[in-house]
């Protein structure tokens, strides 16, 4: 008898999926901007698209230009996706780079999980 395995779930995903889902987000509800997520896995690039339209999330695979571009590889926006990376602190210790309205990655940060505070 072969045991079952769960299949691999790809946690980027399931994020965005989940953004497209929530539709509209009252944290964002004065924000307007759209946001580019380059996702590096080797020679591979992956990109999401979100647009906030005062609280309204729309999310796409588009590759089109955005107020934000973030550049990212693909574990260090795991751990944020996870809540294990706040990415404002990531950016600030080079681990992503942005390019456009920094304003926008502030907002951003709400809709990620917060990372737990570690114990010392």
């Amino acid at each position: 008898m072969r045991e079952r395995t769960k299949p691999r779930t790809d946690p980027i995903a399931e994020f965005f999926a989940e953004l497209g889902r929530r539709g509209h987000e009252p944290l964002l509800a004065k924000a307007k901007g759209s946001a580019r997520f380059d996702i590096a896995a080797g020679k591979r690039t992956e990109r999401w698209r979100l647009t906030i339209d005062r609280g309204d999330l729309r999310v796409s695979r588009q590759n089109a230009g955005a107020d934000c571009v973030l550049r990212v590889d693909r574990p260090t926006f795991e751990r944020a996706v996870k809540g294990k990376l706040n990415l404002m602190a990531a950016a600030l210790r080079g681990e992503l780079t942005m390019v456009g309205d920094a304003r926008l990655l502030v907002l951003l940060q709400r809709l990620f999980p917060r990372p737990s505070r570690r114990r010392r």
